[in-house]
């Protein structure tokens, strides 16, 4: 045996395979489906088609557990999920920035909180269906990759990860091409072949995130003025958790050309707009930085991407430390504050971090 493995599957098509895959290696292959959420009448009970964290989505991932002949667990993760994903979501809307919660739950949840489990189990590695690559020295310095599958390439959501989490992390899908994964899904005659990915945010359930947001965070459904970046009165907001910025419909104002959400401020609850060059900016800064490869120097060249199987931007390191980083990109880029900015040395990460 290769080692053993928490093999994380969410009952969709591409865990399935990787799982497969590492029977297949070799390796000793245990099999969980993490339970995250509770709410909202507990998603994970309800028979909604396409989420990940839904009991339909255990059952397939039973199955295949079952058709591979390995150890099948349900993990419970509701507290920390709720903690670290749900909470920090309703409070980065709060305070006027746009979260990324599946990111989030990729640092916290899939790989930090599940590494532990795996020491429960008793597991060396863990692994993800994720369309990334890591790459190992002889020394066992780990490089997270761009996926092969240019098209489903997921390295973004992983980009926080560190060599800590890294050096247990198998990707065994990485390599290949997503019609390359249904492929063997259907040879080894998996039902869930031809299942479709899961799109939503998993906690809420129907898509309605001002809703959600709202009931959490009252203050958000205030109504307050909509001004241009002059303070001029332009109109009347009814709720800042109904807005993001760069949004252009649904602002309910009459201007001689089109205005964009250029900032949401929840100080004065005011809603910010103007002309699309404004969401353009220089560089930007970041906090909460994490870095796979050391720390890199000011002036070194990266591309810094802003969301995710969106190009990255060509730029500058100006600064950067434990705790954050500013970049200066070559040309002027719209940036949405909350959102994760991830830097790239060619294909490979170099590190992560929020936008401030």
């Amino acid at each position: 045996m290769l080692g053993r493995v928490l093999m994380a599957m969410s009952g969709g098509v591409d865990s399935s395979v990787a799982a497969a895959l590492l029977v297949e290696q070799g390796y000793e292959v245990v099999g969980a489906t993490m339970k995250l959420w509770a709410g909202e009448d507990d998603p994970f009970a309800a028979h909604r088609f396409g989420g990940c964290c839904t009991v339909g989505s255990s059952e397939d991932a039973r199955r295949v557990a079952h058709l591979l002949d390995i150890p099948y667990y349900v993990l419970n993760l509701q507290d920390e999920f709720n903690a670290r994903v749900v909470d920090n979501f309703v409070a980065t809307y709060a305070a006027g920035e746009t979260p990324n919660p599946c990111a989030r739950c990729n640092e916290w949840i899939k790989f930090r909180a599940f590494i532990e489990r795996a020491d429960e189990l008793d597991c060396e590695f863990i692994a993800t269906g994720h369309y990334a690559r890591i790459e190992r020295d002889e020394d066992g310095t780990t490089h997270l990759q761009r996926g092969f599958d240019t098209r489903k390439d997921q390295s973004y959501v992983l980009g926080m990860l560190t060599q800590r989490e890294l050096r247990r992390v198998l990707l065994p899908i990485g390599g290949i091409e997503k019609s390359e994964t249904r492929q063997i899904a259907a040879k080894l005659g998996m039902a869930v072949a031809s299942k479709p990915d899961s799109q939503e945010i998993c906690f809420v359930e129907d898509g309605d995130y001002a809703r959600f947001v709202i009931e959490r965070a009252p203050q958000m459904a205030v109504a307050g003025p909509i001004v241009d970046t002059n303070g001029k009165k332009l109109g009347e907001h009814n709720g800042l958790a109904h807005y993001t910025v760069g949004q252009r419909k649904g602002l309910g104002i009459a201007a001689p050309q089109p205005l964009f959400v250029s900032k949401i401020d929840t100080s004065t609850n005011s809603l910010v707009v103007g002309p699309r060059e404004g969401l353009a900016h220089a560089g930007l800064s970041a906090y909460g930085a994490t870095w796979t490869q050391g720390i890199p120097a000011v002036g070194t060249k990266l591309g810094a991407q802003l969301r995710s199987h969106a190009r990255a931007h060509e730029g500058i390191v100006t600064r950067a430390d434990e705790e954050g980083f500013e970049f200066q990109f070559d040309a002027p880029t719209g940036v949405t504050p909350g959102q994760m900015c991830v830097l790239y040395e060619g294909d490979e990460v170099r590190g992560a971090g929020t936008i401030d």
